[in-house]
């Protein structure tokens, strides 16, 4: 099994994401969010998938976030809204991203990616 892997280099959780794929030895793609940024239709396909909210896809901690005052607009903001903004800047994704054929991880939660990996 081989999945999509997007993370930002950078961050030091998607770090500990990919040295816990690279000690497991699973087979993973990996994409930068930030170069590669995921597109509306992407982001709608993995939500629906996920059976998250899809607040959950947004990088609440992030500086984009914030800047933007996302904590009020999103409520009033439709699900096509943010998909679009979601797309406009990989920074207001959360990451890192695991998308496999019938499951999609978001954020690394050990246990999580331990069941489904």
């Amino acid at each position: 099994m081989s999945v999509l892997f997007l993370l930002y280099p950078p961050c030091s959780t998607c770090k500990k994401a990919k040295a816990w794929l690279d000690e497991r030895q699973v087979s993973y793609h990996a994409r930068n969010i930030k170069e590669e940024k995921p597109t509306a239709e992407e982001l709608k396909a993995w939500h629906e998938k996920s059976g998250l909210p899809l607040k959950r896809f947004f990088n609440t901690s992030g500086l984009a976030y914030k800047a933007l005052g996302l904590k009020d607009r999103l409520p009033t903001m439709t699900e096509e809204e943010q998909y679009q903004l979601l797309a406009s800047d990989g920074m207001l994704v959360k990451r890192p991203l695991v998308i496999g054929e019938n499951f999609v991880l978001v954020g690394f939660r050990e246990e999580q990616w331990q069941e489904r990996l």
